[in-house]
């Protein structure tokens, strides 16, 4: 969304339209169950254009170190080590994580990037309506929302039903609070994503 935002706020476009789309089913090894039991498919896309202060995205901020990206990543396939009859057979064109390290790296990322931007617009977790993170696992939700003091009344959550839809998981989590009322003109909403690369980033607007 930093995209996005960075060229409405530049004049070069007056509305942007963002889409998150996985199928990630297809990446994933059923006989592996650190990675088949977390992952699902979804799609979902927002449409961004400039609005009235006070509202808007008061505040972004986004990070990348491929110093971990054997972290999560998928070793074959792409132009790195692409496919072969090899590759194929040894299962190198599945999702490969290592949860144990990963967990650690989501977790510390996800909080510095909410600080950042929660000190950047001056406000402080307890004053934010609702908290929606990349729905990873409820253990990297529940781990930064406790460093953060958070009210867990104030964090939305999903993946017991839908699972893991990276890049689609925080507008679905967008969506259905829409729908069911729970986000009201006003509100300040923290938003914030941890993915491969390994990439996080978080965003603090006002509805």
């Amino acid at each position: 969304m930093t995209v996005a935002d960075n060229f409405i706020k530049t004049g070069r476009t007056k509305y942007a339209l963002v889409i998150g789309a996985e199928l990630l089913s297809r990446y994933v090894d059923y006989t592996d169950r650190a990675t088949c039991v977390i992952f699902g498919d979804g799609v979902a896309a927002a449409i961004l254009g400039a609005v009235e202060a006070p509202s808007g995205i008061l505040a972004e901020d986004m990070h990348t170190d491929g110093a971990y990206a054997e972290h999560l990543y998928i070793p074959a396939g792409g132009t790195a080590k692409p496919a072969t009859c090899e590759t194929v057979q040894a299962g190198e064109h599945f999702i490969k994580m290592r949860g144990n390290e990963l967990f650690k790296v989501a977790v510390r990322s996800m909080e510095e990037v909410s600080r950042r931007v929660l000190n950047e617009a001056g406000v402080s977790a307890d004053q934010v309506n609702l908290f929606i993170p990349h729905q990873a696992n409820q253990r990297i939700t529940d781990a930064v929302m406790g460093r953060l003091g958070a009210n867990p009344d104030r964090v939305y959550s999903n993946i017991s039903r839908i699972g893991n839809t990276s890049s689609a998981s925080i507008p679905i989590c967008l969506d259905e609070c829409v729908r069911s009322g729970r986000i009201k003109k006003g509100d300040l909403i923290l938003m914030a994503a941890f993915g491969a690369g390994v990439t996080w980033g978080a965003i603090l607007m006002r509805w």
